[in-house]
């Protein structure tokens, strides 16, 4: 257990390093040339938050796998987790529902706090708790924790997980996810998020980089954090810098000019293919994963259980229509340039266990749409037409080309002379508050865009966070079979067998339609040609860690 620790009282004032995009209080923007040991990283991404359990997004998340340390990780080039601050491969009970880790010996917080066992189980409960008194506002990520009954530390450097599945087999992936970052106890609170002020003062990091200032969707300054000693060992580059831009436009300009060595997240597909051409930038691509959803409020969709006309047989019947009629080869080709392709199912077809169960139940069973069939559809259901649906985007998150992808639905969709489609943009910061169900809140859209990044190279990450017990979309959807299907693959041990399990949890999934997959894509980062280490982070693993990048 934690013992004899005393609480370090920081007066830290907020630095700046050199070649920092930050903004002083009442003053404009300044850029300044980077220091020869900084490296300069743009993005387009936005944080919620820094906090782990207030967030479950690849922008906050891009920031705290860099910042935090994890039990397992992923080493350069793999997508096979690795102990991290654990010192060696857990283990499982006889029974297979517990699994005990080890940490190494000497681990302590960048602010010379120890990193015990305490730490490590106060940062699993409090995620599950924040969870559950909705202090994380639907955005946390507990629903990755859903199999952990309990977990306890046997002493300072033994934590014991009990879980409900035995040996299962998705755990030491488990954590190595946005749910498992390892925070100071002394700083974070236990039952509510913590300011990110808070945070950054205290220097509460565990991971390979420290954050020495933050200007929140701005600017955050990075350096090595000489107390980690994990997986990665110490960073390459002495200095770190993440400059945040609002638009698409002027992150590829800078990349393009040498302003900034790495673009990461996200340009339009026309600029990376205008990238590609250029001699003083390397464009690089990693493997796929990212899926682009269509969502359904299952309360506040047409004819859902909170509507007045609400009738489950029309709800999943118009939902079946939209499926028919939607052409996601047009998307790809037309809107995405080729950098993204149809995505036919709930897990992407470059994962194991993926079956096309889209493809072959709606459409001419080929990929194409089939308006013939949607109409039928919508016409033995009793449903007049056309019918008048609403549809939520966000183009400051899920990137710059989604007002052309949105755009191109709602013409697909009034082509058909099926549907009246009204479109609306709404903010990141409002959009991922609004668009989930509560206890006090049916959510505010009735359809709405959704992108997923995976948490790790496993088709579960598709499955479990949006179907399982517990669900990150909160969209109202629960069924109980597919609910104890994905309780049984978790924990099937025999590949062959897993994926068969898999696939007809997909083929089920494909019934119902809580959401619409439409498009599966890869991963790009552009740097400068003096740029070293993008490649080796650029992987399976899916987090793009900025220790391994260096000039």
């Amino acid at each position: 257990m934690k013992r004899n620790k005393k609480v370090l009282v920081l007066a830290l004032g907020v630095t700046l390093l050199s070649g920092a995009f930050l903004t002083a209080c009442g003053g404009a923007k300044k850029t300044v040339t980077a220091a020869k040991d900084t490296v300069l990283i743009g993005t387009t991404d936005k944080i919620l938050t820094i906090d782990p359990a207030g967030s479950y997004d690849n922008g906050s998340f891009a920031v705290e796998n860099n910042i935090y340390g994890f039990l397992y990780d992923f080493p350069y080039g793999s997508s096979e987790p690795k102990p991290d601050l654990a010192a060696e491969k857990g283990a499982f009970s006889a029974d297979g529902t517990e699994y005990t880790v080890k940490l190494k010996k000497g681990l302590k917080f960048a602010n010379g706090h120890n990193l015990t066992a305490s730490d490590v189980v106060f940062s699993f409960e409090r995620i599950i708790a924040i969870g559950k008194n909705g202090k994380d506002l639907g955005n946390g990520p507990s629903s990755l924790l859903a199999d952990m009954e309990s977990v306890t530390a046997k002493d300072d450097e033994t934590v014991v997980f009990k879980l409900k599945t035995p040996f299962n087999v998705l755990w030491e992936q488990i954590l190595a996810t946005p749910a498992a970052p390892i925070v100071d106890e002394e700083v974070f609170k236990k039952d509510d998020l913590t300011p990110e002020a808070d945070i950054v003062k205290a220097k509460a990091f565990s991971g390979v980089l420290k954050i020495d200032s933050y200007s929140k969707n701005d600017s955050i300054s990075y350096s090595k954090n000489s107390e980690y000693k994990g997986i990665y060992g110490q960073a390459k580059s002495a200095n770190y810098q993440s400059k945040y831009y609002a638009d698409a436009s002027n992150l590829k300009l800078d990349i393009q000019n040498n302003k900034i060595d790495v673009a990461f997240r996200s340009l339009t597909a026309t600029d990376i293919a205008d990238l590609k051409k250029k001699d003083n930038v390397k464009v690089y691509e990693g493997p796929g994963g990212e899926l682009r959803y269509l969502v359904f409020n299952f309360a506040i969709q047409p004819f859902g259980t909170a509507t007045a006309d609400a009738d489950a047989s029309k709800a999943v019947a118009l939902r079946q229509a939209i499926a028919n009629t939607v052409d996601r080869d047009a998307l790809a080709k037309n809107v995405y340039k080729g950098t993204y392709s149809p995505a036919y199912s709930y897990v992407p077809s470059s994962f194991e266990g993926f079956t096309p169960a889209l493809k072959v139940a709606y459409g001419d069973g080929k990929g194409k749409p089939d308006t013939a069939k949607a109409k039928e559809t919508l016409k033995a259901a009793g449903i007049k037409t056309p019918v008048a649906i609403n549809i939520q985007y966000n183009g400051d998150h899920y990137g710059p080309s989604s007002a052309d992808e949105y755009a191109a639905i709602k013409q697909q969709l009034e082509d058909s002379g099926l549907f009246k489609v009204n479109l609306a943009q709404t903010e990141w910061s409002t959009y991922s508050e609004q668009r989930v169900i509560t206890d006090n809140s049916n959510g505010n859209y009735p359809l709405y865009q959704l992108g997923w990044f995976p948490d790790c190279s496993d088709a579960d990450n598709y499955l479990s966070p949006f179907f399982g017990e517990e669900s990150f979309i909160h969209n109202g959807y629960k069924n109980d079979t597919i609910v104890k299907a994905i309780q049984a693959e978790t924990k099937n041990i025999d590949p062959a067998s897993r994926a068969k399990e898999l696939e007809a949890i997909q083929t089920d999934l494909a019934k119902d339609l809580p959401t619409l997959p439409l498009l599966e894509g890869k991963q790009y980062a552009i740097a400068g040609k003096n740029i070293k280490g993008v490649s080796d982070t650029l992987d399976a693993s899916f987090k793009f860690r900025y220790g391994a990048i260096s000039k």
